[in-house]
């Protein structure tokens, strides 16, 4: 059996379908309407916030499903 060398990056098409399943998991997390001084509030908050870094550190941007107001994130 031969083993083979693992890649060092994602090749596009994995990035796309990581980033079509991130905008899911973006929307799951983002829709519920929660009281922000609930425990599950805060759970997901922080799993939003694992989830932009993971999307910025693989496509070296921000994630694009992200909008204010129409508007786009601010900055």
């Amino acid at each position: 059996m031969a083993r083979t060398k693992p890649s060092k990056q994602l090749s596009h098409t994995e990035i796309d379908r990581f980033m079509a399943a991130a905008e899911e998991l973006h929307k799951s997390i983002v829709r519920p309407l929660l009281s922000p001084t609930c425990d599950h509030y805060r759970a997901l908050r922080a799993v939003h916030e694992i989830l932009l870094k993971s999307v910025k550190d693989i496509t070296g941007k921000d994630a694009a499903f992200i909008r204010w107001h129409g508007t786009g994130p601010a900055n």
